[in-house]
């Protein structure tokens, strides 16, 4: 195949779907140049130490990648000069329309990548994961799990068969990417609050402490969303007698 012939760049973020890709990809005899690995610096702590089990069962360096200036910066620190946010301190919370985190990460692997020659980048889509273009003409994409015609739960079953199991954080989380992120469920805010406190209060420190806070989800701050689960914790009672309930998909009913 094509691809045999060129220089395939693993882009690990170290969930169930590209850990099953590289360990797929190692089964079956495929040359690998390099496995690029971002530190957001917003991981989950058990998220490092699987980075570092993993790479240590591949038996090579991971190149790890880190953004020249922290997350922690962009988002509390960094001036913006120009358009019409100029003046401002921080960027503030990540958000559908605002991706700079995403952006940072993907500026630094492609730096990496271009140092390669011919090289083939190896993404870690599921075949039952929403198909996701890359529009990108300056580098070749490659999607082995979908080539494989591997599913989710199939990438997680075989990540456990070989002894990683990330200390539980899937049996929490459906998604474990930043701990912060804005763009995960509210459900998963949930879990986040109930099993990682330590995490979830480092979050409210920071939306307290964030100057001009245009919201973590949609126009709502964190502290606004603490306020929204300790109220469902209470189960606060309406008028006419019965109380609100939130499931783990965070609707909210009356029962």
């Amino acid at each position: 195949m094509e691809y045999m012939e060129m220089n395939q760049v693993v882009n690990l973020s170290g969930g169930k779907d590209s850990t099953a890709m590289l360990l797929m990809m190692l089964q079956r005899g495929e040359p690998i140049h390099s496995v690029v690995w971002f530190d957001t610096g917003w991981e989950f702590p058990e998220m490092q130490d699987h980075i570092d089990k993993l790479e240590h069962y591949v038996g090579f360096e991971f190149v790890r990648l880190k953004p020249k200036r922290s997350f922690y910066d962009w988002m509390f620190n960094y001036t913006i000069y120009k358009g019409k946010q100029s003046g401002r301190h921080g960027v503030g919370w990540p958000s559908p329309l605002r991706r700079w985190c995403t952006r940072e990460k993907t500026k630094e692997i492609k730096q990496f990548v271009r140092k390669v020659d011919n090289p083939v980048q190896c993404i870690g889509y599921a075949a039952d994961e929403a198909q996701r273009k890359l529009k990108d003409k300056e580098f070749n994409y490659r999607f082995p799990l979908q080539e494989y015609n591997i599913t989710e739960q199939q990438a997680l079953a075989y990540c456990m068969k070989h002894g990683f199991d990330w200390s539980g954080l899937y049996e929490v989380f459906n998604r474990v990417s930043c701990f912060c992120c804005p763009l995960q469920r509210l459900s998963e805010l949930r879990k986040l609050r109930r099993h990682y406190p330590e995490l979830w209060s480092k979050m409210l420190e920071w939306d307290q402490n964030m100057p001009d806070n245009r919201g973590f989800k949609g126009y709502k701050t964190v502290n606004d969303l603490e306020q929204r689960f300790q109220m469902e914790d209470k189960k606060l009672k309406l008028p006419w007698g019965g109380v609100i309930n939130s499931d783990e998909e965070g609707f909210v009913r009356a029962i």
